[in-house]
Formats: structure tokens, sequence, C-alpha cells
């Protein structure tokens, strides 16, 4: 992997801790019911749109985990789901627990972009999806569709935001330049 490859990886890794801080910091100005109250989103509210973003940052981390590469930063508390947690599942209720793990997890995945193998994101990923169904194609895919991923969520909890009338401020990829 060249070093612009790692580098967009541990950018986006940045990325990522940065507006998860913007934007737990933003849903604090709302109150545990208002983050949990049912607003027509895909996971209805504030509060289940953040649990499926940590449901699905353990699911790629532990995908990315059983390659054969060991990643210190991905230890095992790191990626605990509960048993038979799909996409759905609100695996934190009381915020604090839910931010706390958001925090925990924002450091180990820049961590783990930090000591990923140079040559980790040309190798074949194989994984079974949540459905069972065998997948294999090159990793720097799936990374780049983990990030992809929380930015896509995170949209939607900006958008949720604005209609509370709570501004999350700058959001902007490029504002972290």
């Amino acid at each position: 992997m060249n070093d612009a490859f790692a580098d967009n990886f541990r950018f986006l890794a940045k990325y990522n801790r940065w507006f998860n801080q913007r934007l737990y910091a933003a849903c604090e100005q709302l109150s545990d019911d208002e983050r949990k109250r049912d607003r027509g989103a895909f996971f209805g509210s504030i509060h289940a749109t953040l649990n499926h973003l940590v449901w699905a940052d353990r699911l790629w981390l532990r995908r990315f985990g059983e390659q054969g590469v060991h990643f210190p930063s991905l230890a095992p508390q790191v990626l605990e789901l509960p048993d038979g947690a799909m996409h759905g599942a609100v695996i934190y209720e009381e915020w604090a627990a839910l931010r706390a793990a958001r925090d925990e997890m924002d450091a180990a995945i820049e961590a783990w972009a930090r000591d990923m193998p140079a040559d980790f994101p040309l190798r074949t990923l194989r994984y079974s999806n949540t459905k069972g169904v065998a997948r294999e194609h090159p990793a720097w895919q799936a990374i780049s569709h983990f990030f992809n991923h929380q930015t896509h969520h995170r949209g939607q909890v900006t958008t949720l935001l604005a209609q509370a009338g709570i501004d999350p401020g700058i959001t902007d990829l490029i504002a972290l330049v």
C-alpha cells in the first residue's frame, strides 16, 4: 500500500472521530426522550441510529480482524456484540454507555488504521454477510464501505437533529484539513 492509500484511511479514521465528537455533543442538547423519539428515520430514532453505527462498526472490525492479521487495537471488548444482534439492535439503552462505547470504538478505529499492515487493503477479504452468504473482494473496498457507511448514517442523524432545532455545525470532511 502506498503512503497516500494508507494516509487516506488514517485521515478517514481521524474524520470519523472528529465528526462523532461533534455529533454526540449536538445530541446531548436533546433530552434522552427526544434522542429516543421515533422520528420516522430508517432506524426510528437518533439513539437507535447511533446504536446501529456501533453495531456495524463492530461487525466490520471483527471481519477485518478475522483475516489472519493481529490488530492489537481490536480487543474483544471493542468488538463485543450481544448474541443474535442484527442491524437494528439497540446495544446500549443508556446514553452515557453509548457515548463511552463510541469513544472507545473511535480510538480503536484510529489505532487500527495506524497499525494496518501496508498490504492489508490489497488482500482479499473473505467473510460471510449477515445472511450467511460468503463474500470475497479486495479489503480496500470493504474499508471504503466501512467509512462511507458511518458518514451515511451520521448524515441521517444531522438531518434529525436539524429537524429538532439542533445545529451540529460544520461536518464537511474538508473542514478537518
